[in-house]
């Protein structure tokens, strides 16, 4: 299988300088130039296979050039070996009629960037094998919260990379602040920036377009790449919790063989979701995909209206993962649902950068509306719905989490649907322990880790032993940074 660009100026390529790559040179996304479809037996044979299992051979349908045991060693590596606190990793929790909630947060940084990001250090090094890359890779990562510190710690010490990770400064809770400011490593460096979310992945797309830049440190024996999920390394490891997440209510008899389910995401950048649409043009039976927005509702508004428009006020809030206005990944659905016009997408993405908004044509916002729908939580319901969840239904939600789960409850009680449901929960509470602890009618004054231990103590829950080990932590990075300083700051990270 080739990839080819969503701005349609880049040959097509293959998988592996795809990952190696992680942007394409006209500025574009890379995509697949067709999609593998499921047929009902292969979903039969899937549900008896671990997640491991599943997981390799997803992403085997996309990854010509990977062998099959190859890609089955990776993904033994970043879901065993006690990596995650379950074995399923991906973990389905039934909460009541049709309404389930799949857990992407029991690998080691708790966040549902681990699905991906434990996997995708070893798609990069071997696709930098494969293409013969004698050169460094230094990985940049602009972070709303929870890709930095899951990115961090999949590439930590991994031979030939280096890793560099900005993230908004006030724009993230202080479990995620303390995650990626300890963190260990000889290869990592992080650094906070003064802005929003929007400010420092802008940034950091501008560094990745320096000519000049990239020139200079080839020279020096490096080459920059993406770990955000603008990488498709990053993204196709996402379509199979989708894809396992079936499998698993097939497997618990919650469904039957071929009968279509939801899934309700919160999202901001927009990959999230996206890798459940591209599950859906596999053949998965999806029903609706419930895109599930913020008090920054982007997204809401565009699928509701076709535009898609920045120029708003910028919000931060309880669910600071998804305080996104520009959501990268929404070019790569708006490529396969304009026909693969690169023409059309370059024009979007030119008006958004010159205008902050542009208006898609009807035809496509009819094809987004056929799958998608979308829903909104302010700060208030979300609270509520975190308070209302635990004395209700006994289950501790996170902030962003809870979004989704209003967002699907509003989708119902208006549209009537009571298709089965799959919540996507995107974070442990306890990443989010004040605010948690907030919504049920707790003040807290403490630091982030002794947060924790309140949290546990009220709720019964147990907290993750990962961020119970955050008590003895200290913050190695301390360096805050304008974003026009971001460039130099690669530089000398990379002793220039």
């Amino acid at each position: 299988m080739k990839y080819e660009s969503t701005r349609g100026d880049f040959s097509k390529t293959d998988a592996a300088e795809a990952i190696a790559l992680g942007i394409s040179k006209d500025g574009g996304l890379f995509v697949p130039e067709s999609f593998p479809v499921f047929m009902q037996e292969d979903i039969k044979r899937l549900a008896k296979m671990s997640y491991s299992e599943r997981a390799a051979y997803t992403m085997g349908l996309f990854l010509d050039g990977f062998d099959p045991g190859e890609l089955k060693s990776f993904t033994d590596a970043a879901y065993g070996r006690g990596r995650f606190d379950s074995d399923l990793a991906a973990v389905i929790c039934k909460t009541g009629n049709n309404t389930y909630f799949l857990e992407l947060w029991h690998g080691p940084t708790c966040a549902f960037k681990d699905m991906a990001l434990q996997v995708m250090p070893h798609l990069l090094t071997a696709s930098l094998n494969k293409i013969g890359e004698k050169r460094e890779a230094c990985i940049l990562v602009a972070t709303s919260g929870d890709t930095g510190k899951a990115a961090l710690e999949g590439f930590r010490d991994v031979p030939g990379t280096r890793i560099m990770v900005f993230y908004p400064k006030d724009g993230v809770s202080d479990i995620q602040e303390l995650q990626m400011t300890s963190q260990a490593g000889e290869n990592v460096n992080v650094a906070a920036v003064k802005g929003n979310f929007d400010d420092t992945q802008s940034a950091v797309k501008e560094i990745f377009s320096d000519n000049v830049l990239s020139a200079g440190l080839s020279k020096r024996g490096y080459f920059l790449t993406s770990a955000n999920s603008i990488n498709w390394g990053r993204l196709v490891p996402q379509i199979a919790y989708y894809v396992s997440a079936y499998c698993d209510l097939l497997a618990k008899k919650e469904i039957k063989l071929g009968e279509k389910i939801n899934f309700c995401v919160p999202t901001g950048n927009f990959g999230n979701i996206l890798a459940a649409y591209y599950a859906y043009m596999m053949g998965l039976p999806i029903n609706k995909l419930i895109c599930a927005s913020n008090r920054n509702d982007v997204l809401r508004q565009f699928i509701n209206t076709g535009t898609y428009d920045k120029n708003r006020a910028f919000y931060t809030t309880v669910s600071p993962s998804m305080d996104i206005l520009i959501s990268s990944n929404l070019e790569r659905l708006l490529y396969e649902l304009s026909d693969k016009d690169g023409d059309a997408v370059r024009s979007y993405m030119a008006a958004l950068t010159d205008k902050g908004c542009y208006d898609i044509a009807p035809s496509v916002l009819r094809k987004i509306r056929d799958i998608f729908v979308s829903g909104y939580c302010d700060e208030e319901d979300t609270l509520r719905t975190i308070d209302d969840t635990f004395r209700n239904e006994s289950y501790l939600i996170d902030t962003h989490t809870a979004v989704a789960y209003k967002a699907l409850k509003d989708y119902r009680a208006r549209s009537g649907d009571q298709t089965a449901a799959v919540v996507v929960s995107t974070a442990s509470p306890f990443k989010f322990c004040q605010s948690v602890l907030t919504a049920l009618g707790q003040s807290c004054r403490a630091g982030g880790a002794e947060q924790i231990d309140m949290l546990s103590q009220l709720t019964g829950v147990p907290a993750p032993l990962p961020l119970l080990a955050l008590r003895q932590a200290r913050p190695r990075f301390t360096t805050t940074i304008d974003k026009k300083e971001m460039k130099s700051a690669v530089a000398e990270f990379l002793g220039g």
